[in-house]
């Protein structure tokens, strides 16, 4: 182990890519997090907009299920996923277990609870606003969808940029179905797990510095589509 000021001189090589090692593992992870974001959205959004917009039996209970669901642990979701894709698994046949795939579909299983909540909320609360409006139009049903969909643009963007922080954050689903391999399946919280373990606190930090980044980023982007939202709407 480093004493304190040699680990920051390295910490401080390893961020100016001076040293190999650091930024491959930042471009998987942003890959695989924005990859899952994506595939939740795809599944999320619609299923989101269905249980705001149309009223259905158990729809409380299934909006119940879904806000439980954003807890969900992510060592759990990385378990069933490693029992699907294992050898013994109904899955196994793919050949995808500890491959950056399977590390996509157990982030985007952990992400899509998070934004189908996030987003129903959203679509509600535009619905309850517009809905007076328009129906003093007279405007037919799917003009009232359209139209709460397209005001709702910006903010459900701030759900799957919160989709997007949790993937990038988590570290037990894709260490379980990812196995940590260097080169191949190593993230920025997988690393930075296995590298302390080690004592090898300079690339441990420099991958902190960056996730610690990445996530203010992402949130200053959410704000920032928040007060656009607001201003919009204003």
């Amino acid at each position: 182990m480093q004493d304190l000021p040699q680990t920051f001189s390295l910490v401080a090589d390893l961020v100016s890519a001076s040293k190999p090692g650091l930024w491959p593992i930042v471009f998987l992870s942003l890959q695989v997090s924005a990859l899952a974001t994506l595939f939740a959205a795809a599944l999320g959004l619609p299923i989101a907009a269905a249980i705001a917009l149309f009223s259905f039996r158990g729809r409380n209970f299934l909006i119940a299920i879904l806000n439980a669901l954003m807890g969900l642990p992510a060592v759990v979701v990385g378990l069933l996923v490693y029992l699907l894709l294992s050898r013994a698994g109904p899955l196994g046949a793919l050949g995808i277990l500890f491959t950056p795939t399977a590390m996509v579909i157990a982030q985007a299983i952990l992400v899509l609870p998070l934004i189908i909540a996030l987003s129903r909320q959203v679509l509600e609360d535009s619905l309850r606003e517009l809905d007076p409006y328009l129906r003093s139009l007279k405007a037919s049903r799917a003009d009232l969808i359209k139209t709460v969909l397209f005001e709702s643009r910006l903010s459900l963007l701030t759900a799957l940029l919160a989709g997007f922080g949790r993937a990038a954050a988590e570290v037990g689903a894709v260490m379980i179905v990812g196995g940590n391999i260097d080169g191949v399946t190593r993230t920025m919280t997988t690393a930075i797990a296995l590298e302390t373990s080690k004592g090898d606190l300079a690339l441990a930090l420099a991958l902190g510095f960056v996730l610690i980044a990445v996530v203010m980023t992402v949130n200053a982007g959410a704000q920032w589509l928040r007060v656009r939202a607001r201003r919009s709407h204003g």
